[in-house]
């Protein structure tokens, strides 16, 4: 039987080379000492004749250095990973490993798990499932739990989300009208001035309210970073209805962000009002910021750098038609000499 490999050393730097005769590619052996090039050229060969004798070898050279790394399993990943989540976050991530479609992968040791393995996982559940297997099986590389993907990166099936849509003005003021309660009036109302997330809204106190500059600032409760919200009288008519100290909404503070969900979706129902939730407030701010030539790092700020409904909204949903270059410098003339408004761009419907 014709050897696969060739070795062989480079005159120039004197290191030691693989030839792959079936691939035509060299690999470096990273080495100019014979002794190691050979060794390492025979366990490549060796590799390729008997792949199950080798894999068990790998293992043994494993577990000698991670006594573990034999009976681990994916249960033990997903437990570890929920241990570093807080809040809100944890929450979502107890509920989303609870997921049945895990449950063929559950006591699976890591090494012992193959490609068709996670591939079942992913025909049985839903987007979801993609999203946290993925994190889950990044989570066990970075640990150095997993010697090596069980997927590679290109392997993954495309994550493809159903399409949201933003809560329509005529939408948010039917729910308004129609809602009877105070706090969660007022609630939906900072939803769609603010654009800030259902939880954070939720535990805004009187405190995060500067008055005199007009901000809002507040720690987020999915990222820890601070966000920072202008507003203008429209807000500051809402907040004067609030409470002046402590939090602003103490019933909706103390129920599970779910409830909240749910009484939205029920005052939706009431009033025929199909396919938004909460988190639609964000994309209409986004959209709305977009429409009026609101710069998207100052869109970023207000609602998160990372926020999808900012990327969602400034790449392709609302279409925005830029005045020309040389107007738009007289609009800047004007507005600094006091007799014009400040340019922005024109917005077009998509």
């Amino acid at each position: 039987m014709r050897q696969r490999y060739r070795l062989y050393k480079r005159k120039k730097g004197g290191r030691y080379y693989i030839h792959d005769d079936a691939t035509g590619k060299q690999e470096s052996l990273g080495t100019s000492d014979r002794t190691t090039a050979l060794r390492l050229f025979h366990s490549r060969a060796e590799a390729d004749k008997q792949p199950a004798i080798n894999l068990q070898i790998a293992r043994a050279y494993l577990a000698a250095s991670d006594p573990a790394i034999s009976i681990r399993n994916w249960q033990f990943v997903m437990d570890e990973m929920v241990k570093l989540k807080q809040d809100e976050t944890q929450r979502r991530w107890k509920t989303a490993i609870k997921d049945k479609a895990f449950d063929g992968l559950r006591n699976l040791p890591l090494l012992e798990t193959r490609p068709e393995h996670f591939l079942r996982v992913l025909e049985a559940g839903k987007v979801s499932t993609n999203v946290y297997l993925r994190r889950i099986h990044n989570f066990a590389l970075d640990m150095t739990w997993l010697p090596w993907p069980v997927l590679p990166k290109k392997r993954w099936p495309e994550i493809q989300f159903k399409e949201k849509r933003a809560i329509t003005w005529e939408e948010h003021q039917a729910l308004i009208i129609r809602e009877l309660n105070p706090e969660r009036k007022a609630f939906y109302q900072l939803a769609w001035h603010l654009g800030a997330s259902q939880t954070d809204l939720a535990f805004l106190e009187a405190e995060n309210v500067d008055w005199e500059n007009h901000v809002i600032s507040c720690a987020r409760k999915k990222t820890g970073t601070v966000a920072i919200m202008r507003f203008d009288d429209d807000v500051a008519e809402i907040l004067r209805d609030l409470p002046n100290t402590g939090p602003l909404f103490p019933y909706l503070r103390a129920v599970r962000a779910g409830d909240r969900a749910t009484e939205f979706k029920q005052r939706c129902n009431g009033v025929g009002v199909k396919g938004v939730t909460l988190h639609c407030y964000r994309y209409a701010w986004a959209e709305r910021a977009k429409k009026a030539g609101y710069p998207e790092q100052f869109a970023m700020e207000n609602l998160g750098q990372n926020s999808k409904a900012v990327h969602r909204a400034y790449s392709r949903k609302a279409k925005v038609e830029l005045p020309s270059l040389g107007e738009y410098e007289k609009r800047r003339k004007a507005f600094a000499s006091g007799s014009g408004v400040e340019p922005v761009a024109q917005a077009i419907t998509a």
